[in-house]
């Protein structure tokens, strides 16, 4: 998770109190973690895939 050391993680507002996601982001890439284990690690993606994971799931209502 070095790419992601100093970057502000942010919880997801669509997450109950105990169940959260967090993101961060970069120039170039999106961490996503779960906020109870952060020190697990966190998945990467590019901001490309993550436009398109977000169009995915707000176009198709979560339909793949």
């Amino acid at each position: 998770m070095r790419d992601f050391i100093g970057v502000q993680w942010r919880k997801s507002s669509y997450t109950g109190d105990n169940d959260c996601v967090e993101v961060a982001m970069t120039a170039d890439r999106v961490g996503i973690r779960d906020s109870k284990a952060p020190t697990a690690g966190a998945l990467r993606v590019s901001r490309a895939g993550w436009r398109g994971l977000l169009t995915t799931v707000t176009d198709n209502s979560g339909r793949m």
